[in-house]
């Protein structure tokens, strides 16, 4: 269960994470049009544009009946998801279409809907607007027996350039085939490590176990192009200059994952979807400085990893450790090395010692992702962060630890709490090595 004091409340977002977004960036999240450029010049992914219509004569004029493939006719300035209209292909008979519901839709249509988003009856003041017709992202097919009648998305929050947490959310009937959780679709927490969903829920805070319709559990779905999908994120958000930001993207089955909107004030809801708070996890990065912007999706994967505490076993599946154990350290793809370290609960999380992540090469800079600054009796020091893979007792662990001067110290290594949560730990048991 989420706990109150972990979540962003909408006034600490609004003072505090949305006052990093400038003019610039909310101008380009706030139009669909500026969003394609800028996700254009940037080269990150984005939907086909077909064509932009500024008047009523080109909506007249353009021969619709080019249109063969799906397609998806949008304002350029629309919010909520009001007033997109998807087309999943043309009828066998000209100048007619197949909705996503399977509803036929005619010429005439079409033109009466982009007259309309011309006139800004979807438009944030209902000031005129563009119409953007592009391509329509095919759903890949992983998501066919999860999806109703639409092309599920997943909003990824990106802060610092660290996608802090993610939510895939699926269209229902109820939703008519839209990916937007205020018109009943269903939102599912993601696992930043893996792209597992983990929790559920409908009607924004409706918690549940089941998919509508579909009678699929909403944990154990892996999204694909993961890595991708995450790397795509940030580049997105550092193309539009957004310190804080809701990407939106869908996958294609061919295509991969594809940006389909910025949002500059994301809303609240992805953390009751994760069961997990934002606050709690935007202020464990606040103050890192990134070495470089990949980084932080390594980071995410290893700060914000799910625990999946329900599949381990509580008694016979947990290995037993005691206050010293042999672990093995990965150098590089086909050498490990030995070293003893120490198992501290009172720890969280872990540490190696400078001299020996030295010798092993762990201090390149493939391996290390920030700088802490450490007051001691010297003053002020920079400590490495770094990633670090070992195996205790058979389990393999990717952690971050913090690497300091521990040479006068019996073990060279310290494991803390966070990665030592699937063990039972018998202070009893002394091991001479």
């Amino acid at each position: 269960m989420v706990k109150i004091h972990d979540l962003l409340g909408m006034n600490a977002r609004n003072l505090t994470y949305l006052r990093l977004n400038k003019v610039k960036g909310r101008r380009i999240a706030d139009s669909k049009l500026l969003t394609k450029r800028v996700l254009r010049k940037y080269k990150v992914p984005h939907p086909r544009l077909v064509k932009l219509m500024t008047n009523s004569t080109q909506v007249q004029q353009f021969d619709w009946l080019s249109l063969k493939k799906g397609f998806v006719i949008k304002p350029s300035d629309g919010w909520g998801g009001e007033g997109i209209l998807v087309i999943k292909k043309a009828s066998k008979f000209a100048g007619e279409w197949i909705e996503m519901n399977g509803r036929k839709i005619y010429v005439e249509d079409l033109k009466l809907h982009a007259l309309d988003i011309l006139e800004g009856r979807y438009s944030r003041n209902k000031a005129p607007d563009r119409v953007i017709i592009e391509e329509r992202v095919k759903i890949h097919p992983k998501f066919r027996k999860y999806a109703r009648g639409g092309t599920p998305d997943v909003r990824v929050i990106v802060f610092n350039s660290i996608p802090v947490m993610a939510m895939l959310r699926l269209p229902t009937r109820e939703s008519n085939g839209k990916a937007n959780l205020h018109q009943g679709a269903v939102g599912l927490g993601l696992d930043m490590a893996t792209g597992i969903t983990t929790h559920g829920i409908l009607h924004y805070q409706k918690t549940i176990t089941h998919i509508p319709e579909t009678n699929k559990k909403v944990n154990g779905l892996r999204v694909p192009f993961w890595e991708d999908l995450l790397k795509i994120a940030v580049d997105a958000q550092r193309a539009s200059g957004l310190g804080f930001v809701g990407v939106d993207l869908l996958i294609d089955e061919d295509d991969g994952p594809l940006v389909v909107e910025l949002n500059d004030q994301p809303g609240l809801q992805i953390q009751m979807a994760n069961q997990q708070g934002l606050l709690k996890r935007l202020r464990r990065i606040d103050d890192l400085e990134l070495i470089s912007p990949y980084k932080g999706i390594q980071i995410a994967q290893i700060l914000f990893a799910e625990r999946f505490a329900d599949k381990v076993k509580s008694k016979d599946g947990r290995k037993i450790l005691g206050i010293f154990e042999k672990v093995k350290i990965k150098v590089n793809k086909h050498k490990r090395y030995e070293v003893v370290a120490k198992i501290d609960t009172g720890a969280y999380s872990v540490s190696i010692d400078y001299d020996l992540a030295k010798e092993l090469g762990l201090l390149e800079p493939q391996h290390v992702l920030w700088e802490k600054k450490v007051r001691s009796s010297l003053g002020v020091e920079k400590r490495p962060i770094i990633q670090i893979e070992f195996w205790l007792q058979g389990k393999k662990v990717t952690a971050l630890a913090h690497v300091s001067k521990r040479k006068h110290l019996r073990a060279q290594m310290l494991i803390g709490r966070k990665y030592i949560r699937e063990f039972l730990i018998d202070p009893g048991i002394v091991k001479n090595f």
